[in-house]
């Protein structure tokens, strides 16, 4: 697969609520807490979840406390389960398919989040034995994704999960050891994956090829930091200030994460991701 090829699918990967029947609304838990006003089992709709499927404060959400609504995506998750999987039936005509259709919602979640990053990662230069198992790996996922619901629902993510998580990281390292020496001639960034940076301040740094992947990075000062060819995989970026930041070319960076954190018209961002509208 060409770069070009790999960048489309990763951008393609958007949700698109009208075509879906409100699957974060019901098939997900929710602990009451500052990112959500109630508790809300798994299955069960979401009191603001209107007979159209979709949310009836949703330009207030943030206000009503329930900022955790605006920083889920499911990358197109919810209108494949939807639209696909069931054909277009909803939950509600059909309550005889809802409990399995709530299951295989966050199963498809999954796999998509993990098309996500195995996309992205070919959009890079790699060696060839890098792009030749990720392409296989890309192949294998999109295949998962085109099955039944019962077949879905037997997949195990752990094993699924394993060869991508390996993949992902001897992607990153040859990609942030390429843009320290030829793009950027610096000395590759610290390897800091898990650290705990929470409500500390790096304001104007240059922690470009930095390894943050798994970081807690809660409430952390990132204004004005140069974060190119940072690895962000599975950093916890909720309320970071990446006021003026550069993330261009941050690897492995999500929506959700950039959703939970704050920024503003300066902050610059890779081109799949989009600027959140809470953000001033």
């Amino acid at each position: 697969m060409d770069k070009e090829t790999a960048k489309n699918i990763r951008e393609s990967l958007k949700a698109d609520c009208s075509n879906c029947f409100g699957l974060c609304c019901t098939a997900l838990n929710i602990v009451a807490s500052s990112d959500f006003a109630i508790n809300k089992n798994a299955g069960t709709p979401c009191p603001n979840l209107n007979d159209e499927f979709r949310c009836k404060i949703h330009q207030n959400l943030r206000e009503k406390g329930f900022k955790g609504c605006t920083v889920f995506d499911c990358l197109g998750a919810g209108q494949k389960v939807s639209q696909n999987i069931f054909n277009g039936q909803n939950w509600r005509e059909n309550p005889e398919i809802a409990e399995k259709m709530f299951s295989v919602f966050p199963v498809m979640e999954q796999l998509y989040e993990m098309i996500a990053f195995i996309s992205e990662a070919l959009t890079y230069e790699v060696s060839f034995s890098l792009h030749d198992n990720l392409n296989q790996q890309l192949e294998k996922l999109q295949n998962l994704t085109d099955m039944d619901a019962d077949s879905l629902l037997s997949i195990d993510l752990v094993m699924c999960r394993f060869p991508i998580k390996e993949l992902l990281l001897e992607t990153s390292q040859y990609i942030r050891s390429e843009l320290s020496s030829k793009v950027f001639a610096i000395k590759k960034g610290k390897e800091c994956s898990g650290a705990d940076w929470i409500g500390k301040n790096f304001s104007g740094k240059d922690l470009r090829t930095t390894d943050l992947r798994g970081a807690y990075l809660i409430a952390t000062d990132l204004r004005n930091t140069d974060l190119r060819g940072v690895d962000f995989i599975g950093a916890d970026l909720r309320d970071a200030n990446l006021s003026g930041a550069n993330l261009s070319t941050s690897l492995f960076l999500t929506q959700m994460q950039i959703n939970s954190a704050k920024g503003n018209e300066k902050t610059i961002l890779p081109s799949h991701l989009q600027r959140p509208y809470h953000w001033i």
